[in-house]
C-alpha cells in the first residue's frame, strides 16, 4: 500500500492494497480485518473492516468497504465521505485461519486536506520564465475533480496536463501555468480552485509568488543647495528583492552602509570641503544600480590672495591678479582711495594691468570679493621707485643773523640730499646733523639746512637730491630777505623812521580837529573842549599786533624752525620813545621795523 495518500473532505479515496502469503499454506477462504492505527488486536484498536464478521467501528459504519478480491491477494479499501476525524493509519491483517494470521507493518497515512497543493519553483526570477503548478489528490473512483486558475490575469494562459499516476499508485490531477514575471509580480497572489461535478464542493489554494530582481534606486534627492554650516540630509531609496545593500561614497570612500530599502546620509555643519557628488550604491545577489546626487554647499568668499608686482620703476607695465573662492562665484572688485580701477561679476579672478606707471599709482590698493552671503577684502601696496623731484615750495629763509633752507623731494626710494652753497665752494649733506635735519613721511623727504651768524647778504643754496634712477638740482630761492634789510638800518634809523611816523600822525589829528571846529556852527567857547591826553595815544594800527605775530609764526612754521620765537611786544606809547633799547633778542628798533614792514604787506 502507499505509504500515504490525501484526499478531500466530503469525498471518498481509494487506499490501494496488495499483500501475499506462501503458496504452500493453500488455505480454503481467505479473510482481512482493517484496523485503524494499532497493527495490534490486543490494543483493541478500531476495526474499519472485517470480511468475517462485517462488525466495524462506529465512525466508519456505512463509510468503508472492501474493492479487493481477498482471494486473489487485493486487499484494496473504500472509504467514503470522508471527514477530518478520519484521516491517520490504516493497517492491513491477513486471516487464512487457525493461527496463519498476520498484521504487515506497513501501513498508509491518509491526510484529509481541502485546499488544493500549488507548487511553485524554489526560485523566482523577475524576466526569466517559470513553471507554477496546481495539484490535487485524485484518488476517488466515484468523483472526479477539475481546475481552474485564479488571479493569473497577465501571467499567461493555463495548460492543463490531466491525470497522473504516482509512484505508489495514487494518483493526482495537474494543472501547470507558464510566465515570465516581472519585478510588478512580486507579491501576487495566484490561486488554484478544485472543484467536483454535480456537487457543491469547491477547494481553492493560493501561494504568493515571491519574484527575485535587482535592485532599482527609486528615491534620490534631487542637486541640494546648503549654506555652509547648516543640516544635510541625503536619502537614497531602491526597490528589490531581496532587500539590497546599500552604500553611499564620496570619491571612492565608503561614508555609510546597510542592507535596507532606504538609507539617509546626515551631514551635520556642512563647510565647502563637503561640496560634490555623492554616489549610492545598491546591489543585492541579482544585480545592481547606482546613482549620484550634486551637494553645492554657499558659502562668502575667502579672503582674496594677490599675486603679481608690488614694486615697479616709473614707466613700467605692472600686472596684478586678485583670486579667491566662494559660492556662488563672487564681484571682484579693485579699489585704489575710493575709485574703482577694475571689477568682474561673477569670476574667481581680477586681472588689473596698469600700463607706464606713475608716482601717483604708488599707494595702498584693495581687492574686495563679495556675494550673498558675504564680503571679504584684502589691502596690498604698490610701490613705484623713480628719480627724485624737488617740489616748488622748497625755498630758503633769513631772520636775523640766521638762514634757513628748506628741499622738500619726493622720491623712491629714499634719495640722498645736499645742499651747496657755490659761492663759499661748499657741500653740506644731511649726514651733517649739526646744519641739516630731514625727516621723511611716504614718499616725501624734507630736509632743512640752517646756517647761522650770515651777517653779509644770503648766500646762494642749491638743493641736489639722487636716488639710483636719477639726480635732481634747484637752486632755494629766497623769501623774506628785506627783513635783513630792515635790520641792517639800525637803532638810530628806527628812531628816525618812528619819529616821521608819530609826526604824521599828529597832523593827520590837528587837520581832522580843525575841519571839526571849521565844519559845527554850534562851537562855542563855553562848551568844553575835546581833550587828548598822552595816554590814550596809540600807534595806529598796533591791535594788529597779533595778525603780525601770527603771520611770523605761520613763517617760522613753515622754515621748521625749533623752539618758541621771542614774542614781540608792539605796544609802547609815545612816552616809552626815549627809553633805552634792551638788549632782548629783538631791540625795539627791530620790532619797529618788523611793524613797519607788516603794515607795508
Amino acid at each position: 500500500m502507499p505509504s500515504s495518500i490525501s484526499a478531500f473532505e466530503g469525498t471518498c479515496v481509494s487506499i490501494p492494497c496488495r499483500f501475499d502469503f506462501p503458496d504452500e499454506l493453500r488455505p480454503a477462504v481467505v479473510h482481512g480485518v482493517w484496523y485503524f492505527n494499532s497493527p495490534y488486536p490486543k490494543n483493541y484498536p478500531p476495526v474499519v473492516f472485517k470480511s468475517r464478521t462485517q462488525v466495524v467501528h462506529e465512525s466508519f459504519q456505512g463509510r468503508s468497504r472492501l474493492l479487493g478480491d481477498l482471494g486473489l491477494r487485493n486487499c484494496t479499501l473504500l472509504l467514503s465521505n470522508l471527514s477530518p476525524e478520519l484521516g491517520g493509519k490504516y493497517y492491513f491483517r491477513g486471516d487464512l485461519g487457525g493461527y496463519n494470521q498476520y498484521t504487515f507493518s506497513e501501513h498508509s497515512i491518509l491526510d484529509i486536506i481541502n485546499t488544493p497543493n500549488i507548487v511553485v519553483p524554489l526560485e523566482v526570477v523577475a524576466g526569466t520564465e517559470v513553471e507554477v503548478s496546481c495539484m490535487v489528490p485524485d484518488n476517488c473512483p466515484e468523483l472526479r475533480p477539475e481546475l481552474s486558475w485564479l488571479g493569473h490575469d497577465g501571467l499567461g494562459e493555463p495548460a492543463v496536463l490531466g491525470r497522473l499516476r504516482e509512484d505508489e499508485g495514487t494518483w493526482v490531477q495537474v494543472s501547470l501555468l507558464h510566465f515570465v514575471p516581472t519585478r510588478e509580480a512580486n507579491g501576487h497572489r495566484l490561486g488554484c480552485q478544485a472543484s467536483f461535478p454535480n456537487t457543491t464542493l469547491q477547494f481553492e489554494g493560493y501561494a504568493s509568488l515571491d519574484v527575485k530582481y535587482p535592485p532599482v534606486i527609486v528615491e534620490m534627492n534631487s542637486s541640494v543647495e546648503a549654506i555652509e554650516g547648516s543640516h544635510v540630509s541625503l536619502l537614497c531609496g531602491a526597490d528589490s528583492n531581496p532587500p539590497p545593500l546599500l552604500t553611499w561614497m564620496r570619491d571612492g570612500t565608503v561614508l555609510q552602509e546597510a542592507v535596507t530599502e532606504s538609507l539617509f546620509l546626515e551631514l551635520d555643519e556642512v563647510t565647502p570641503r563637503e561640496d560634490g557628488v555623492y554616489a549610492c550604491l545598491a546591489e543585492n545577489a541579482y544585480g545592481q544600480d547606482n546613482r549620484t546626487v550634486g551637494l553645492s554647499v554657499m558659502y562668502a568668499p575667502w579672503k582674496p590672495t594677490v599675486n603679481g608686482t608690488v614694486v615697479a620703476v616709473e614707466g613700467e607695465t605692472v600686472s596684478i591678479l586678485c583670486s579667491t573662492q566662494s559660492n556662488p562665484d563672487p564681484i571682484l572688485t579693485i579699489f585704489k582711495e575710493k575709485q574703482i580701477l577694475g571689477t568682474v561679476i561673477y569670476e574667481s579672478e581680477l586681472q588689473l594691468e596698469l600700463p607706464a606707471v606713475t608716482p601717483e599709482d604708488d599707494g595702498e590698493y584693495w581687492c574686495v570679493a563679495e556675494n550673498q552671503y558675504g564680503q571679504r577684502a584684502t589691502a596690498f601696496n604698490l610701490s613705484v621707485e623713480f628719480a627724485p623731484v624737488i617740489l616748488l615750495e622748497s625755498h630758503c629763509a633769513a631772520a636775523r643773523d640766521t638762514v634757513q633752507c628748506l628741499c622738500v623731494v619726493k622720491s623712491n626710494p629714499e634719495p640722498s640730499v645736499a645742499f651747496e652753497l657755490p659761492s663759499r665752494n661748499v657741500t653740506v649733506n644731511e649726514t651733517e646733523r649739526e646744519f641739516v635735519y630731514s625727516e621723511r613721511s611716504g614718499l616725501l623727504l624734507t630736509s632743512i639746512l640752517t646756517l647761522r651768524g650770515q651777517a653779509q647778504a644770503p648766500p646762494r643754496v642749491i638743493c641736489t637730491s639722487r636716488n639710483l634712477y636719477g639726480t635732481k638740482s634747484l637752486e632755494l630761492p629766497f623769501q623774506g630777505a628785506h627783513r635783513l634789510m630792515w635790520a641792517k638800518i639800525g637803532p638810530v634809523g628806527a628812531v628816525v623812521a618812528f619819529a616821521i611816523l608819530i609826526a604824521i600822525v599828529c597832523y593827520i589829528t590837528q587837520t581832522r580837529r580843525k575841519k571839526n571846529v571849521t565844519e559845527s556852527p554850534s562851537f562855542s567857547s563855553g562848551d568844553n573842549p575835546p581833550v587828548l591826553f598822552s595816554s590814550d595815544f596809540r600807534i595806529s594800527g598796533a591791535p594788529e599786533k597779533y595778525e603780525s605775530e601770527r603771520r611770523l609764526g605761520s613763517e617760522r612754521r613753515l622754515l621748521g624752525l625749533r623752539g618758541e620765537p621771542p614774542e614781540l611786544d608792539l605796544s609802547y606809547s609815545h612816552s616809552d620813545l626815549g627809553k633805552r633799547p634792551t638788549k632782548d633778542s629783538y631791540t625795539l628798533t627791530e620790532e619797529l621795523a618788523e611793524y613797519a614792514e607788516i603794515r607795508v604787506k
